[in-house]
């Protein structure tokens, strides 16, 4: 069965973007090296490091579906129908859009409730790994019970403000520990599993 793991290039005070959804330098490790990553959408080209580009690829490898809130989908116009990641997508969203139409919008799955979203996602993944998008959908999806592991690519900066990676908790959240720290230019790749 998939796994749901979160992943997010979070500051070191938490945020994954500023007030006005911008990453601002999160994404700096993107540009940081010399290996070009090509993306299946319509964003340019990543230069990453030799060793974020191979932590990257294992990351897509291993990636059969993402699930992403309408907040994530309206930002970004849905990716204009294709995620650069190059997997379906499934959108938590109680109103799917109208009249939106790109190609690739096929691979797109929209679903009223996370258990609905939850279970679509996993079916379309099979026994690949459900991408579960920071902020609100990774907290719903915790808050269930549901999520696997949590991965940050720690980005050495504080932001001050923004968007948190998970959002609403009042009570503290216990991570086991870290089963990958990988330290690149400008950015830490670590992996956690989730406490149940």
């Amino acid at each position: 069965m998939a796994q749901l793991v979160s992943s997010a290039s979070t500051s070191l005070d938490g945020f994954i973007a500023l007030p006005n959804d911008d990453p601002g330098p999160l994404f700096d490790w993107y540009s940081a090296g010399d290996v070009v990553i090509t993306n299946a959408g319509d964003l340019p080209p990543f230069h990453l490091t030799p060793t974020s580009a191979a932590h990257w690829r294992a990351w897509v490898a291993s990636l059969g579906c993402l699930l992403v809130g309408r907040r994530q989908f309206d930002l970004t116009d849905g990716w204009r129908g294709r995620h650069p990641l190059g997997v379906p997508i499934v959108v938590v969203t109680h109103e799917p859009p109208r009249g939106w139409s790109y190609p690739g919008s096929e691979d797109f799955t929209f679903a009223g409730t996370l258990e609905e979203a939850v279970a679509a996602a996993t079916a379309i993944a099979g026994e690949r790994v459900v991408g579960v998008a920071a902020g609100e959908v990774a907290t719903q999806v915790h808050a269930a019970g549901l999520l696997d592991e949590v991965r940050i690519d720690l980005v050495p900066v504080l932001l001050g403000h923004g968007r948190r990676y998970f959002t609403h908790r009042h009570t503290p959240l216990s991570l086991a520990d870290p089963i990958s720290v990988v330290v690149s230019e400008r950015v830490t790749h670590m992996s956690f599993p989730a406490r149940r």
